[in-house]
């Protein structure tokens, strides 16, 4: 599935991943490929985005933490997140 992740500054992220999990306000939550269309509002918390390959540009690459090789973290303060035909678009805070 795809992911894009956009804030009010740049677009930070967009590419191929297996998986993804937000602090909804209700709850963290996963989304994994080919799920529900879902809307969702998101509290501060941390994004956790799963791939075997992940690529950053420059600019954005500091706002990420590396877990491990298929895992990456960005802290948020707020956000909505839309999942729709296979394809995640995250706006954050």
């Amino acid at each position: 599935m795809i992911l894009e992740i956009v804030s009010p500054e740049a677009s930070l992220f967009k590419g191929e991943i297996t998986a993804v999990s937000v602090p909804g306000v209700d709850g963290s939550f996963q989304i994994l490929n080919n799920h529900a269309p879902i809307v969702s509002l998101l509290n501060k918390g941390t994004i956790t985005i799963t791939a075997p390959n992940l690529v950053f540009s420059k600019e954005v690459a500091a706002l990420f933490t590396k877990v491990n090789d298929q895992n990456y973290t960005l802290t948020i303060a707020s956000g909505t997140l839309e999942m729709k035909d296979n394809k995640v678009i995250v706006l954050v805070d």
